[in-house]
């Protein structure tokens, strides 16, 4: 994925993009979630089962199910999303296939049902009742602030995008056939009852997706019914399939899915070809030549072995080094993740509180938001690029457009997707460290040769609403 740079701190240009968010809140019961801290929420969703017992046993180990049979849980797992929600959300102008498909499992295959252009709501509730069809809609975060709360903070916890699906169906129906997906999953169940059939994985923790055919998967290791304020978790690569009983009513659950190519494979694609151009800077070996022709070859067994050596030398290289460019993964998640829950402050992102100086105490505001790296000056077209150091946020993220991909008005004229942020030179790295590692700190104490430098590092900092004076 491409990425662009922010505004540089002394003379840059601001992006901000304006929230047009739309608000469809029914009103909510007291909510079991406890929001004093990312891990707060996390045992929230999992209670009663412990964090550490979680990822001991289950976390991409095996199902989790907790059933509860607690009225408050099962009124506030409603809240989150209903069917008759859908009605005064499609006058927002939602479109088939980008905003919600309908579909239905016909012969072990998933039969999509989608008109063309904006949904209608009479036409899409008569589909649901006349044709048994599944309602998929896609990132109802976008509008329910509750579910906006939560994915939020998993995000902060987990440090990967967190999205969800709203899955509707008709009583006696099925939505999709035997398959698996290439993330972590919890489901909730907030209306009507779901039958599910969890099977074997056929590849374990899988990097993408696919369906499976019934004569492959063998017998169900799970069977079982949810019921609203029930919690679902089970790993990547965990084949699946449910159905809503005939007989009752219609089933709505929310998936919240994370760790989409967030894997070791994925880390490593990410921070060792910044390892490879460091280390080449010392190691006159690696800037030596490869031999003639090599790229014509079929058998390029010597060569491999001299690659073997070089992977060696950089694993000794790695054992000492403090610190590894991950530049593309930290700017996708922080380009693409959630805005701040910051519920209806009025001008939230406005910089509070007084103007830093000199004798100033501060504190990060956002730190869960916000990200260091170091990277060629972007703003420098010449071939001999110096190295910057660049902060990059999330608070003024789109929450409309939060795991939907790009559009027009996301994107500079080059079609690359735009970042918030500061840009400094590298001399000011030790003193971004500084703040970030600290509960407070004293301006006049930042780790910067003059005044003038630490004024403009904090001054930068507070106008971009990341910092605060205490």
């Amino acid at each position: 994925m491409s990425k662009k740079g922010g505004k540089q701190a002394e003379t840059g240009r601001k992006v901000h993009v304006p929230c047009k968010r739309a608000k469809v809140e029914a009103s909510c019961p007291s909510s079991p979630m406890n929001y004093e801290s990312p891990d707060s929420v996390f045992e929230s969703l999992i209670f009663p089962i412990e964090q550490e017992k979680f990822f001991k046993e289950y976390w991409e180990q095996k199902p989790l199910l907790i059933q509860r049979d607690d009225p408050s849980v099962a009124a506030y797992y409603q809240s989150l999303f209903q069917l008759m929600d859908l009605k005064e959300l499609s006058s927002q102008g939602f479109y088939y296939g980008r905003d919600l498909n309908i579909c239905r499992c016909v012969n072990g295959k998933k039969k999509v049902l989608n008109k063309d252009g904006k949904v209608n709501y009479m036409q899409l509730k008569r589909d649901f009742d006349q044709k048994k069809a599944t309602i998929q809609f896609h990132q109802p975060q976008r509008f329910k602030d509750e579910l906006w709360r939560i994915q939020e903070k998993l995000e902060c916890y987990f440090g990967s995008l967190v999205g969800s699906n709203v899955y509707i169906t008709p009583p006696g129906s099925q939505g999709l056939p035997p398959h698996y997906d290439d993330v972590e999953v919890f489901i909730l169940q907030l209306e009507g009852e779901k039958h599910w059939r969890l099977y074997k994985p056929t590849v374990h923790l899988a990097r993408e997706y696919n369906v499976e055919s019934e004569d492959r998967i063998g017998n169900p290791t799970h069977e079982f019914i949810l019921k609203p304020g029930d919690l679902l978790y089970f790993p990547r690569g965990t084949i699946h399939q449910a159905d809503t009983p005939l007989g009752g009513s219609y089933s709505t659950h929310v998936t919240i899915s994370t760790y989409q190519n967030n894997s070791w494979g994925d880390f490593l694609l990410d921070a060792i070809p910044g390892l490879v151009f460091d280390t080449a800077k010392e190691d006159v070996a690696l800037r030596t030549s490869i031999p003639r022709q090599l790229l014509m070859q079929v058998d390029i067994a010597d060569s491999t072995r001299r690659l073997s050596s070089f992977l060696r030398s950089l694993a000794d290289q790695l054992e000492n080094t403090k610190e590894l460019r991950s530049s593309d993964m930290k700017k996708d998640f922080i380009m693409n993740r959630l805005p701040p829950f910051l519920g209806n402050s009025p001008d939230p992102l406005a910089p509070g509180g007084k103007l830093p100086k000199l004798d100033s105490k501060i504190r990060l505001r956002f730190k869960d938001h916000a990200i260091i790296t170091v990277e060629p000056d972007q703003e420098n077209s010449d071939e001999r690029r110096k190295e910057m150091a660049y902060v990059y946020h999330s608070l003024k993220n789109r929450r409309e457009r939060h795991m939907m991909g790009n559009e027009d008005d996301d994107t500079n004229e080059e079609g690359i997707s735009e970042t918030h942020g500061l840009r400094f030179p590298l001399s000011y790295m030790d003193a971004l460290k500084q703040i970030w590692r600290s509960a407070t700190v004293a301006v006049k104490e930042l780790s910067l040769k003059s005044d003038a430098e630490k004024q403009n590092l904090v001054l930068s900092l507070w106008t971009e609403c990341l910092i605060e004076v205490i």
